[in-house]
């Protein structure tokens, strides 16, 4: 059988897209494990740099990408990162993430071994520009507002917006947005208090 009488052959085209398509994916496999080391550690160091936005200078000597543990907040499963010195944990960093007004804001927060927060910052929002997106520490610093609070400082019923009758400033025209970053980070400290033990243990 000659190459062109193969050609006038029925399953000519079939197993020409099959050989095409075992190529294909040799490609793909070997492109994703040429890169896939590369990949993780790009990753890893995006991780590792927000992380250390909401934690102190010297309040770890361990590499806390690889302390974890998964805990479960509801139907999610949390992964908290502990900052270690001299192998006493000393800070969780997790994130968290409340309803805004166009959708979830995922908050990141590191919180001492005494309930109280070091760091918080807003890693994804969708709110408005110009109005719901000053909870952006790069556009304003309001959410530094919240480092050194506890869930006793302030008292439970002052975790609100100044027009819930807490003691943090709303955004004019944007008080939904606000007000779900203060839930959030309650519910984080509330979280933490919740699963102490497991973390610093």
């Amino acid at each position: 059988m000659n190459f062109e009488s193969f050609r006038e052959k029925i399953a000519y085209q079939p197993i020409l897209l099959g050989v095409f398509a075992l190529l294909a994916s040799g490609a793909l496999a070997w492109a994703s494990s040429a890169t896939s080391d590369a990949i993780a550690a790009a990753e890893a160091k995006d991780l590792r740099d927000s992380l250390a936005e909401v934690l102190p200078q010297g309040m770890a000597d361990n590499d806390f990408l690889k302390d974890t543990v998964d805990l479960k907040k509801g139907e999610k499963t949390i992964t908290i990162y502990r900052a270690r010195q001299g192998g006493v944990v000393k800070a969780a960093l997790f994130k968290v993430a409340e309803r805004g007004y166009a959708g979830d804001i995922q908050v990141l927060m590191a919180v001492d071994s005494d309930g109280k927060t070091l760091g918080v910052r807003v890693l994804k929002h969708a709110e408005t520009p110009g109005l719901g997106d000053k909870i952006e520490v790069k556009k304003d610093k309001w959410i530094r507002d919240f480092d050194g609070k506890s869930l006793g400082d302030p008292t439970p019923e002052k975790w609100g917006v100044k027009k819930d009758s807490g003691i943090f400033d709303q955004f004019a025209g944007a008080t939904i947005t606000p007000r779900a970053v203060v839930k959030a980070v309650k519910g984080g400290l509330e979280f933490f208090a919740a699963h102490k033990a497991e973390i610093t243990g």
